[in-house]
């Protein structure tokens, strides 16, 4: 079994607890208007194999010490989910933490990867079904379907939203934000990402149009600002408080 990988980093810290391997797939269900990687879209070539990945993952465990590990990430690493699926299998016997950085739209069948990962990072791409068919091009619902299965297997959760300026910069997002987490078991963190131009030149050398060419760097002062606001709103609602962000 082979699948496509963009990329590997080794030395990753913001992908999950303690120092992690970073594995990028290949391919994308969704064409996110803000996304900074449109080279992984389309899959390519398979180069690796399961064992082939399992060996270079196990070369940095000794800087795991017990704490950090595996982030699949991409792209969209659920479409690689078979895939995925038999390197957890080795890795679980070596012993090593596992985590999925996904927007939650693969092929279905979610409960078999969820068995071997430890902690979901969970892309929030709006929090209402006109806003995320806008912004990804694909509809809400099977999002939806990832997440129930989330809340079956009782996963750890790591939200992550992009605040993009002239959409999330608001305290009306901010409050919908709240309610829409409401639904989603075992939130420990939520981190907000303002939104970015650094991909905009990968557009221009693909051919492809730039669709937020006319926004600027979300301004990082104003996203603290809305992260506050949003910390102690779901906390009021929830009573509950939110791993402090590193």
């Amino acid at each position: 079994m082979k699948a496509s990988i963009d990329s590997i980093e080794t030395f990753g810290l913001v992908d999950g607890p303690g120092i992690r391997t970073v594995v990028f797939f290949n391919g994308c269900c969704l064409r996110c208007k803000y996304c900074h990687n449109p080279e992984m879209w389309h899959k390519k070539v398979n180069n690796y194999t399961v064992d082939d990945l399992v060996k270079k993952i196990l070369r940095s465990k000794p800087y795991y010490n017990g704490i950090g590990g595996v982030t699949f990430s991409g792209g969209e690493p659920l479409i690689h989910a078979d895939f995925i699926i038999e390197v957890c299998k080795k890795l679980k016997k070596e012993g090593i933490n596992t985590c999925l950085d996904t927007a939650g739209v693969g092929l279905g069948n979610y409960e078999e990867i969820l068995k071997y990962i430890d902690i979901v990072l969970l892309d929030v791409k709006h929090t209402r079904k006109d806003g995320y068919k806008d912004i990804t091009g694909k509809p809400l619902k099977e999002v939806e379907n990832f997440i129930d299965t989330c809340n079956k297997l009782n996963k750890r959760i790591w939200i992550r939203q992009v605040i993009v300026p002239g959409i999330m910069d608001n305290y009306e997002y901010m409050d919908s934000l709240v309610n829409y987490l409401g639904h989603i078991k075992g939130i420990e963190r939520v981190d907000f990402l303002p939104f970015h131009r650094l991909g905009r030149e990968k557009y221009i050398k693909l051919g492809i149009p730039y669709p937020y060419e006319n926004k600027n760097d979300m301004d990082k002062e104003r996203t603290e600002k809305l992260y506050k606001y949003f910390i102690s709103k779901y906390k009021e609602k929830y009573n509950t408080n939110l791993e402090k962000r590193k």
